[in-house]
């Protein structure tokens, strides 16, 4: 099901032949690429952080949708540049610009190109939840309280 989400141009780079709007690279691709909207480029040092434009905001106009920024596996495996944070979630109440904070884990500057497909984003539903407190849980589960590893390797 294709839905539509508003989306407002914040930077007159965006939407030219240099730095097209995001889109899905393939018919079956899960998230939209986002491209650097930067004027020139710009170098990432090694353990460097830097909040990437992508020149758009978003209003999703329904709470029960995120936007989640993921990094490009290929930008991660050959040059050790990801999202910072893991991932970044984009509310659906947020409605400035959406920046990519991009990391470099590799020992190698690493030079972001204006138009460069930095990020992906992909949408998911959201369900909200009531946390509520006890003592202990209700039922028992074989894991426990087991905690990192308690399942074994294999």
């Amino acid at each position: 099901m294709l839905r539509k989400i508003e989306t407002r141009i914040l930077s007159p780079l965006l939407g030219t032949a240099a730095i097209p709007l995001p889109t899905y690279a393939t018919s079956g691709s899960a998230a939209l690429d986002l491209r650097a909207c930067i004027e020139a480029p710009h170098t990432l040092q090694p353990g460097e952080r830097f909040p990437v434009p992508t020149g758009f905001a978003l209003n999703m106009m329904d709470p029960g949708l995120v936007a989640i920024v993921a990094s490009r596996s290929g930008l991660s495996l050959k040059h050790g540049i990801r999202v910072a944070q893991g991932i970044g979630v984009i509310d659906a109440d947020y409605h400035g610009e959406i920046k990519v904070l991009l990391a470099n884990d590799s020992a190698q500057a690493y030079e972001i190109q204006p138009g460069e497909r930095i990020a992906q984003l992909l949408f998911q539903p959201v369900v909200q939840v009531e946390l509520h407190q006890v003592a202990t849980f209700g039922i028992e589960t074989e894991r426990g309280t087991g905690g990192f590893g308690s399942t074994g390797r294999q």
